[in-house]
């Protein structure tokens, strides 16, 4: 061998083998983007620059085949370079956030970024512009024509999830052309199906749709898994019993480990890829197994031939890690044969963005407390209302019923539950509420522009000066998120007594009131947390580290409200989520998101 015929040489090391699981000692040998040698330590071979690898694991860089850069709160820029610095060495991106807020412009900026980045930015093309045609208004509408357009740009690579399954199912026209353009084009066609089972599920399939990512009850990850649907299973997902059953069959089906939506704060502390795979291991999966789904599996859904192996002539995309497999601890990360990250910190630190002329998309009027006012045509008198119920672990909210006393035409419900508003946030009429019941909150309320899939204004509180309060200070920060509480009643809880549908209750019996207002029209309020997303009204131009620290205020501030989830910023965001089971809230109505149809909030106004 010539001298310096190699870039790079890492030596010392252990590589570990995604097809087989072995750890075997080797030099890895990288010259320019790829890799040219795998060979037994100390086997000759100059290269102009060595890492010691002693004690470390050599394995593929990760690759995440499902996930939503504006879920992060940040660009591509600084996404990258968080998450290279975790291991993520690769990612499918389907930007419907901000397509959502401002359509094809917005996804040609997105891709525009992700060049300038190390990390490989793949796209998909949303296919739910707006999510359910009809039933919400956001700032864009992609037609089958605009996204066979769009799939032919340079790296877009698929159809970005297709949510309204029920769509589909139904074959109605417009799920049948963009699914069909797809189709005509060979691009990947991602699924979106929640417990989608039995002839449903066939006819969805039958389209060409192959993947989910999506919370299954286990028989049916089981129904989907056996048919050829590639499971792309996210934290909410790695249930033991869920991987107890995979394990169980003849033969284990190929899987992938994704990320879904992670704030930024999550990525910084708790980790990207990386910390899915902890979590894989800690549901039961062994390691090896975890780590073919971090990387050869996906990359193989992808068509990504040249990565998810160390092996010559692959791309140089590789993840040092300390300790044992089952940590997956990145000491070092190269992208395209560079050292990208070390320690978990990038190389370089993310350029600033200037937003791409994304910002001032906020279009409302004032919001005092007239505007948290919940206006009705029905007589004085108590009424049965439908209200919106959460869980405290994923995105799945179900109808109850509440009834709750009028008078002069407006309902009274402040003392008596929460209150969630949608308001539209694109110069458009529409304003919807309903009663949200489950966590116990002190007074105070969080209003967001960060709301799937439109991202119009939703506020939930427990008064309306409080809310007023918190939906003026997003607008006055052209999106992004706040949570305020009322000073002077910290400790004040409402009580979400809630009557099941047929259980007859006292609409105002003993129901604790939140103090209301005082003699002067106010209550003080306290802005606890805010977190800016000026961008769309949905990511921050700002530094991932600033981000990471205002995001993680926001989660802090509504963990204290009482808001106590697994992920609160999914939890009130897709409380506006109108393909996700079962009842949830647009700018036009409460909608059944089985039926896909509008329903009214006034159980007994027939």
């Amino acid at each position: 061998m010539t001298e310096h015929q190699h870039d790079i040489r890492i030596s010392g090391g252990r590589v570990v083998s995604a097809f087989t699981g072995e750890e075997f000692a080797a030099d890895v040998l990288l010259r320019g983007e790829t890799i040219s040698g795998v060979v037994p330590p100390g086997t000759p071979g100059e290269a102009r620059e060595h890492i010691d690898a002693s004690g470390m694991l050599v394995a593929p860089g990760f690759v995440d085949a499902h996930m939503h850069i504006e879920s992060a709160f940040l660009t591509p820029r600084t996404f990258a370079s968080v998450t290279l610095a975790r291991g993520t060495t690769t990612v499918l991106a389907d930007p419907h956030e901000i397509v959502n807020v401002a359509g094809a412009d917005a996804m040609r900026w997105m891709i525009d970024e992700g060049r300038e980045t190390a990390q490989t930015q793949l796209w998909g093309v949303p296919s739910c512009v707006p999510a359910v045609e009809g039933l919400e208004h956001s700032g864009a509408n992609l037609s089958a024509e605009d996204i066979a357009a769009m799939l032919r740009w340079p790296g877009v690579v698929a159809l970005g999830e297709v949510m309204d399954y029920r769509a589909v199912v139904g074959d109605e026209p417009r799920m049948r052309g963009i699914v069909g353009a797809a189709r005509e084009q060979g691009v990947l066609l991602d699924g979106h199906c929640p417990n989608l089972s039995g002839a449903d599920l066939s006819a969805y399939m039958a389209t060409g749709i192959d993947s989910d990512h999506t919370k299954n009850r286990t028989e049916v990850v089981l129904e989907k898994a056996r048919m050829g649907m590639l499971m792309m299973l996210q934290e909410k997902c790695l249930l033991p019993e869920v991987v107890e059953a995979l394990l169980a069959l003849p033969q284990l089906p190929p899987f992938c480990l994704v990320t879904d939506d992670l704030a930024a704060d999550h990525i910084v502390t708790a980790g990207h890829l990386d910390h899915i795979a902890r979590t894989a291991v800690r549901a039961g999966l062994p390691p090896t197994v975890v780590l073919r789904a971090l990387t050869w599996t996906p990359a193989q859904r992808l068509r990504l031939y040249d990565r998810g192996v160390v092996a010559p002539g692959k791309r140089a995309d590789l993840v040092l890690l300390r300790g044992e497999l089952a940590e997956f601890d990145p000491a070092v990360v190269l992208a395209g044969g560079r050292v990208v990250a070390r320690e978990g910190r990038p190389a370089e630190e993310a350029a600033a963005t200037s937003g791409g002329g994304l910002e001032g998309t906020v279009h409302v009027e004032a919001q005092d407390e007239d505007a948290f006012r919940w206006r009705v045509a029905l007589p004085d008198g108590t009424h049965t209302f439908r209200a919106m119920r959460i869980n405290l672990r994923d995105t799945y909210t179900e109808a109850v019923e509440l009834e709750l006393p009028v008078a002069d035409g407006e309902v009274l419900w402040e003392g008596r539950t929460a209150l969630a508003r949608v308001r539209n946030r694109y110069g458009r009429e529409g304003t919807v509420f309903a009663p949200l019941l489950g966590p116990e909150l002190a007074a105070g309320a969080v209003a967001t522009t960060y709301a799937h899939d439109s991202h119009n204004l939703l506020t939930v509180g427990t008064s309306r000066t409080a809310m007023a309060a918190a939906s003026s200070q997003v607008v006055a920060d052209g999106g992004g998120v706040a949570v305020v509480r009322e000073a002077a009643v910290r400790d004040s809880v409402v009580d979400t007594a809630v009557r099941e549908p047929g259980v007859r209750e006292a609409g105002d019996g003993d129901a604790r009131h939140a103090p209301g207002r005082d003699g002067d029209g106010g209550v003080a309020v306290d802005t606890v947390a805010r977190l800016a997303l000026p961008v769309g009204g949905v990511m921050s131009p700002a530094p991932a580290h600033e981000v990471a620290a205002r995001a993680r205020e926001v989660r802090t501030a509504l963990e204290e409200w009482g808001w106590r989830h697994l992920n609160p910023f999914m939890s009130v965001s897709t409380l506006t989520l109108a393909v996700s089971p079962s009842l949830k809230i647009t700018d036009m109505s409460l909608v059944d998101v089985a039926r896909r149809d509008p329903v009214t909030g006034v159980v007994d106004a027939a």
